[in-house]
């Protein structure tokens, strides 16, 4: 089919007036304008009218099990708070309440244009339950050792049944030990070797919150006083940043996506330069936790490749990414409307290692496209498009209108 529309938005290149995709099964034959398609290739034309055509949108860092969350914990006093009273709401809910949080979360997420999401999946046992999702969906396999530790049987075994019986699915597949907080060196160690095995994608919380920040580099504060009660091994703290212990251990590299990244120091950055990971920031979420300044600038002026996601409904009111991007916006002037949408589509395709098969227009890029029923105004295409608030009507995933 050819699909027309006002404007094309490529990702890979000036917006196309009076644009025109080619899609061919589950894939972009061609992009252009219209009398250039209609010159190479016949079929049916879809005029989808006034409206702006673009890459679906990915949202690089959520938690679908924790959709029916949405305003379920105030505003916390501290992020040890929020952990404790997050775990007592969890030891109160069925697999049920789980499996309806996830379904909810797809409808909510494909309500605002997100086409491709990375989810942390903290109850693997419910995959056999779950029906194929309806867009591309990137399971990690959440993992924590606090009390009992993972052995490597454990975690192939673990892995084995989270991934191959569901091979089928868009998306794929990856590992998430919790952080380094509730995660031991050795999961960390099992898991970069298990993510090389399997050529496997991995992810992981870091440098959240000022509490955590405490616990490794001065071996206090609420979280270390949390964990030490837990029985963890607390050897690790007292010696450096977070990132440090695990950056400075070879135990994550710069195949990594990392979560959040709040509380860096000087020593951090310079470990950055060194060792690039994908890093991907929750702005709403930020902002309800009431973290310190996200250093957007120094990691940029450094070449981090940064994109956007949710974070669960837990800590913020919206799985919808225009609200991040807006929010991204106004808490960070240097960020233009256009890195913006960057940081929902081309950024986290990078970080996925899909930079041309999934957040661009281009030959041979998968077909996951929204439309956007934005009308002409005196603001840039791409403020209209971070601006945009109401549900999106047009959606496609895999060639397929969902």
């Amino acid at each position: 089919m050819i699909l027309r529309a006002r404007t094309l938005v490529t990702m890979n290149g000036p917006p196309i007036d009076n644009g025109a995709v080619v899609v061919k099964g589950n894939r972009i034959r061609a992009a252009g304008t219209l009398p250039e398609i209609a010159a190479l290739f016949s079929g049916t034309v879809i005029d989808l009218g006034e409206q702006v055509l673009m890459p679906g949108l990915i949202n690089a860092h959520c938690h679908l099990d924790y959709t029916m969350l949405r305003r379920a914990i105030h505003a916390p006093h501290g992020f040890t708070a929020w952990v404790q009273r997050l775990n007592a709401i969890k030891r109160s809910l069925q697999d049920e309440d789980y499996l309806a949080a996830i379904s909810q979360g797809f409808t909510e997420l494909r309500k605002w244009g997100t086409t491709t999401v990375l989810n942390i999946e903290s109850f693997p046992e419910l995959m056999s339950r779950i029906p194929p999702p309806p867009i591309r969906t990137w399971w990690f396999y959440e993992m924590i050792d606090v009390r009992k530790r993972i052995t490597t049987e454990d975690l192939l075994d673990g892995a084995g049944i989270f991934f191959r019986k569901h091979s089928d699915w868009m998306g794929g597949f990856g590992l998430s030990p919790h952080a380094p907080y509730t995660a031991s060196a050795n999961l960390y160690q099992l898991a970069s070797a298990c993510a090389r095995q399997d050529r496997m994608l991995v992810t992981t919380h870091i440098a959240e919150s000022v509490e955590e920040a405490a616990m490794f580099r001065h071996a206090s504060g609420p979280l270390y006083d949390l964990m030490r009660s837990l029985g963890r091994d607390m050897s690790d703290c007292g010696h450096g940043s977070p990132l440090s212990v695990l950056l400075g251990n070879d135990l994550i590299g710069p195949e990594w996506i990392v979560a959040h990244m709040n509380e860096l120091d000087d020593p951090d950055f310079a470990l950055l330069e060194r060792t690039p990971l994908h890093i991907v920031h929750c702005p709403a979420s930020h902002r309800y936790f009431g973290h310190q300044p996200f250093p957007m600038d120094r990691l940029r002026s450094i070449g981090i490749n940064i994109s956007l996601g949710t974070d669960s409904l837990a800590s913020t009111d919206s799985l919808s990414l225009f609200d991040e991007m807006r929010a991204v916006c106004n808490q960070h002037p240097s960020i233009s409307p256009f890195d913006a949408v960057e940081m929902a589509t081309v950024n986290p395709a990078r970080a996925l290692r899909r930079p041309r098969d999934l957040g661009c227009v281009v030959p041979k890029s998968r077909a996951d496209l929204i439309a956007l029923p934005i009308t002409p105004t005196a603001k840039s295409l791409y403020e209209e498009i971070v601006a945009y608030r109401r549900p999106v009507d047009w959606v496609m995933v895999n060639g397929q209108l969902v």
